[in-house]
């Protein structure tokens, strides 16, 4: 992509800089892992990974004071309170969280976001365009919490045009109040009313096959091991959980795939007009993998190189894009600590015996 458009100077110089109290919005280059309380962990993870030379779709957060700014302006955080922070001890019941939630989300989703806050928006995004050289570039609108909650909000994919944008940023700050985060608030003993959050907006790649990438096996705590799992299209259907994707399986040491599970694929999650939708896979992309073992063993170097510079195993997502060839078609949309087993090594021996029985049956 990057030579499509201006360059990366002129880009920048397109958006002047306004005082610090001011800016609500930051370009993914302008942010780094420090920056976690300012944009969310995900944008700030975005920021780290484009400094460390990863293939990053450009975009640009909004920040968790530019939420603020929507809920105080708007006097939402009153009407919040009413609804969801009087009733904590109600929302211990499955159907309470469920009514608080369409109240929290319909309130937040009927307020106009103050003008120049949707000003700023709206000049970013064209910015974005003029960079990738189109108008009405499609993207992805994607939540970024300051506490992370993997699962819990949002994500829209194929968001085109200025006015869309912003729409489904004011939908990403009312998914802070979906039924399942504010569960995960409530078991946290966090404050249920207020949920600061920023926003990633990011170029949508054009997806040839997507997925999730952890370098660590999270059902036996092996860190000598990267496991891959994808499917076809956009990565919503692996991170979900609606097919059952390819698996594959890289030793650390040698990058050699070490097993190989190619899955009956029969649905996938595409792009169209506006917006995506589960289609079938076409007929002869069913058994076939989705990546090929180049593409594996980028994906694998990669997110092997980003578990070294954060010392820690890490949960990655993937994109390929369809028109570009390995190693310029792979792209990066995330990157958290992996969640896992840690098994002690008592128990790993137990495991490796009962793997050894299985296995010589």
């Amino acid at each position: 992509m990057e030579g499509r458009g201006k360059s990366r100077s002129s880009f920048f110089r397109i958006l002047p800089r306004v005082a610090p109290m001011e800016k609500w919005l930051f370009w993914f280059e302008e942010l780094s892992k420090e920056h976690n309380d300012l944009v969310g962990k995900k944008c700030a993870h975005l920021g780290e990974m484009q400094r460390i030379g990863m293939r990053v779709p450009y975009g640009f957060a909004v920040s968790v004071q530019g939420f603020e700014t929507f809920m105080r302006e708007t006097d939402t955080v009153r009407e919040l309170e009413g609804c969801i922070g009087a009733a904590r001890d109600d929302l211990k019941r499955v159907e309470a969280r469920l009514e608080a939630s369409c109240q929290a989300r319909e309130i937040i989703e009927a307020k106009p976001v103050p003008a120049v806050l949707e000003d700023e928006i709206r000049r970013y995004y064209r910015a974005l365009c003029d960079k990738l050289g189109g108008k009405n570039i499609p993207v992805a609108v994607r939540s970024s919490g300051a506490v992370s909650m993997p699962g819990q909000m949002e994500t829209y994919l194929n968001v085109t045009g200025e006015a869309s944008v912003v729409e489904h940023v004011r939908k990403v700050w009312s998914s802070a109040y979906t039924a399942r985060a504010i569960t995960f608030r409530l078991s946290e003993g966090l404050p249920l009313e207020w949920a600061p959050v920023g926003v990633a907006v990011m170029m949508l790649v054009d997806a040839k096959s997507a997925g999730v990438v952890l370098t660590v096996l999270p059902t036996t705590g092996d860190t000598t091991k990267i496991v891959i799992e994808g499917n076809w299209g956009l990565g919503e259907s692996v991170v979900s959980g609606e097919t059952t994707p390819d698996s594959f399986t890289v030793d650390k040491q040698t990058m050699e795939i070490v097993d190989r599970r190619i899955a009956h694929k029969v649905g996938m999650v595409d792009r169209e007009a506006a917006g995506t939708r589960y289609m079938s896979v076409p007929e002869e992309l069913r058994d076939v993998p989705c990546v090929t073992d180049d593409e594996i063993r980028e994906i694998a170097r990669v997110a092997l190189s980003v578990e070294e510079h954060f010392g820690v195993p890490q949960d990655m997502e993937w994109v390929t894009d369809k028109h570009l060839q390995v190693p310029d078609n792979l792209f990066w949309v995330q990157a958290r600590p992996a969640r896992y087993v840690k098994v002690e090594k008592t128990e790993e021996i137990d495991y490796l015996i009962d793997l050894m029985v299985r296995i010589f049956k």
